[in-house]
């Protein structure tokens, strides 16, 4: 009897196959209702010379399931939302999850948290923190004696 598992191993590479088999393995737990994958999106952290900014990648999610706070300097995006259940649905893929998640980033001391502003457009969640006066550069006049 012929095996095909290493050729097929070999074509598509270990790692990949390693992958599959964790879906599909995520897959039959969840359909148990017994766990799910912890799932966090994708940030994008930075800082220009009027502001520090936070991005998260929101593909899918409605701002009224999006909450943001800020204590003790630890900025805190939460996210939950239902799954759609639909009677009759048989699921083939379904990669495109996350019902809740938590991300928190730790701010720089120069921004003003108390003036802080979100935004939400094409699946990108900005938020903006501008900089204290005092920590925004400024230029020094030369003084010509």
């Amino acid at each position: 009897m012929t095996t095909y598992l290493p050729a097929l191993m070999s074509s598509i590479g270990q790692e990949s196959f390693d992958r599959q088999i964790d879906r599909m393995f995520d897959e039959a737990v969840r359909s148990f209702g017994m766990a799910r994958t912890a799932w966090a999106p994708a940030c994008n952290a930075w800082e220009d010379d009027h502001g520090f900014y936070v991005q998260v990648a929101l593909p899918g999610w409605e701002a009224k399931d999006v909450s943001i706070e800020v204590e003790n300097r630890v900025l805190t995006v939460k996210g939950e939302r239902k799954d759609e259940e639909t009677p009759g649905r048989t699921v083939h893929v379904w990669e495109v999850t996350g019902d809740q998640f938590v991300r928190s980033f730790r701010l720089p001391t120069f921004i003003d948290h108390n003036k802080a502003s979100a935004s939400h457009k094409n699946g990108l969640l900005t938020i903006t923190f501008p900089k204290l006066e005092e920590a925004k550069p400024r230029r020094i006049a030369i003084a010509a004696e």
